[in-house]
């Protein structure tokens, strides 16, 4: 017995909200056949969606054999319908490439049976409805009247409870639609069937119960079943699952693509260009990259960073000296005097204040730290130390000259130093003098 108890449902769109049914209530019997009439927009096929679980319910309780749907989640769904009902549709909706014989199998695949089982259940479901000859037929090559009794097999060949068909004989002639009809009669002999038809003549002659609508409410029953025991407080109860073996599944999908083998060898052409291309642009790319990180690399190697003990700040020297003394000479203006000259004594100064001290000791210790972020930045070489110690080693030459003989200084002539010390002046004395003057800037005046 199937209850519909109180269903509402509505279609929104945007702000509009169409009521497509208002609380329809019907009780089914377990073997009638019951055909839904009613003008457009009635809510016939939105009924017959509810009932077959393709459309929810905004309101109210679908009740089958005393088990409530209200808790149903979609593998319930899927279970209720693969079990318990069975559709028939007006467009048919079977496989072209398939032989009929498939397309009736394949509603038994999807429960899961086995081969054999499914083969035999599917050919005993044609020969009632008057196809057995023809099991390897396809569809383009049947009358309408034929397709359509082939979808009622594939819609009887699970044993359904309820057999749902929408406008069965609406792209029918007379003739067949009346051969449709009596085999759907015969069918309602032992199982629930409900039919949505605008024929309401065939309906009359073939229906032993008419249900009318009209804005979505039961404004007619011909036959009202009132059950004796009405089931209080109906329970969930979950109807198994639908399933299929993963070879099963495997052989649906080489079937499908082997019966459009053009379509198939175009999409893995296609397909194939489309991985090659962008496998060529990430090797590309990747080529590029290493590259680039290569010439990085080596370019680091040969030019190395080196931070020393101390930094002169030169840019700050020139800023600062700003040629003072020639700035006094300008004010008085009178260049007949004498002034003192304190440029070269105030460059030592300016040179000593703007020569910074770096702290090497901490810095080493950052980078000897293999938890420091400089780590990732390194290069193959890593960190090389070198230390500008020069030590005073004086030997003789051939000739007779004291010459420096440390590996890291030039073969220079003590000697000959000196000579040239004393020609300019004089001594250490006088080079440091030069080197103020040069670096005040006054070494010509």
């Amino acid at each position: 017995m199937l209850q519909i108890k109180g269903i509402s449902k509505q279609y929104r769109t945007g702000e509009l909200v169409q009521q497509a049914l208002n609380d329809v209530s019907l009780n089914l019997r377990d073997n009638e056949f019951v055909s839904i009439l009613g003008p457009s927009g009635s809510g016939k096929t939105t009924l017959l969606n509810v009932i077959g679980g393709l459309d929810r319910y905004d309101a109210g309780d679908l009740v089958i054999n005393g088990i409530s749907t209200k808790e149903y989640k979609d593998r319930d769904w899927d279970a209720y319908r693969n079990h318990t009902i069975g559709f028939v549709f007006q467009s048919y909706n079977l496989i072209p490439h398939q032989t009929i014989l498939a397309n009736v199998e394949l509603a038994l695949t999807i429960g899961g049976i086995s081969r054999n089982d499914r083969r035999e259940r599917a050919r005993k479901a044609l020969e009632e409805v008057g196809l057995g000859d023809q099991l390897h037929k396809k569809p383009n090559q049947m009358s309408g009247g034929q397709m359509q009794r082939v979808a009622i097999a594939r819609a009887l060949v699970n044993d359904p409870e309820v057999l749902l068909a929408d406008e069965p004989t609406g792209a029918l002639d007379s003739e067949t639609s009346i051969q449709v009809m009596e085999l759907l009669k015969k069918v309602a002999g032992n199982r629930l069937v409900v039919m949505v038809t605008h024929n309401s003549e065939l309906a009359r002659q073939y229906s032993t119960r008419i249900v009318k609508l009209r804005d979505g409410r039961v404004t007619d029953d011909s036959d009202p079943f009132l059950p004796e025991e009405t089931p209080e407080g109906a329970g969930h109860k979950r109807m198994g699952k639908a399933k299929m073996s993963f070879l099963t599944s495997l052989s649906l999908s080489f079937n499908n693509l082997w019966t459009k083998k053009g379509r198939t060898i175009l999409t893995a052409f296609a397909g194939s260009i489309g991985i090659i291309g962008i496998a060529l642009i990430l090797a590309l790319a990747e080529g590029v990259n290493g590259y680039i990180s290569d010439i990085q690399k080596s370019t680091m190697t040969s030019y190395p960073i080196t931070i020393s003990s101390q930094s002169v700040d030169m840019s700050g020297i020139m800023g600062a000296r700003g040629g003072r003394w020639e700035n006094e000479v300008s004010a008085e203006g009178n260049r007949t005097r004498v002034y003192a000259d304190y440029s070269a004594i105030e460059s030592s100064e300016e040179m000593a204040s703007n020569i910074k001290e770096n702290n090497l000791t901490a810095f080493k210790e950052y980078l000897d730290n293999p938890e420091s972020e400089i780590h990732q930045y390194l290069g193959e070489n890593g960190v090389v130390y070198s230390y500008g110690a020069h030590f005073g080693i004086y030997s003789y030459d051939a000739d007779g000259n004291l010459v420096a003989s440390d590996a890291d200084i030039d073969q220079v002539s003590v000697s000959t130093l000196s000579s040239e010390d004393s020609a300019a002046g004089g001594g250490p004395a006088a080079n440091m003098e030069r080197m103020n003057q040069v670096m005040s800037g006054s070494s010509d005046l």
